[in-house]
């Protein structure tokens, strides 16, 4: 599946919410979202801008640009709040129900997946950090949401105002 079958009629503006926690036992702390999705380069590259809101630190932005290589896709990525100063460089696919999943490391055996689908009417991004057995407490090794954005098109005025 290309980028273009996957995420044509998905691109333009969105908003809605993002769900952010740091560690696996948080809450998830709800603020407001948006993000804009285009297709580039033909429908090989694909882009999100998103914006989202750190409960304590405040306004946060991210671009994931991602497209096609020899054996599934590869990704950038870069995260006001989440990684400085370098983006990460990712590798990932398409699945048969159109998600796109990348995965990149940090840390040593850190890891990190970000997940992108249309949800029927709503666009899904998910992002989860991977803590390492290696460092885990019994149970705790494997991914954790840290990042739950759902949203949805903006709103469009009815043509009815004054």
């Amino acid at each position: 599946m290309t980028l273009s079958d996957a995420f044509a009629a998905a691109t333009g503006a969105w908003s809605g919410t993002n769900g952010f926690r740091l560690m696996p036992a948080d809450p998830l702390a709800t603020a407001p979202a948006t993000a804009t999705l285009t297709l580039a380069a033909g429908g090989s590259l694909l882009t999100l801008a998103y914006t989202w809101s750190h409960p304590e630190d405040g306004a946060a932005d991210g671009l994931l640009v991602t497209g096609p290589a020899v054996d599934g896709f590869v990704a950038l990525w870069a995260d006001s709040w989440h990684q400085q100063p370098a983006p990460m460089s990712m590798t990932g696919r398409i699945d048969d129900a159109g998600e796109l999943l990348v995965t990149g490391s940090y840390a040593g055996e850190w890891g990190w997946r970000i997940a992108l689908a249309v949800d029927g009417d709503g666009l899904a991004l998910r992002m989860d950090n991977v803590v390492p057995a290696s460092v885990a407490g019994e149970g705790d090794a494997g991914p954790y949401p840290v990042m739950v954005c759902e949203l949805r098109r903006p709103a469009q005025p009815d043509g009815d105002g004054p």
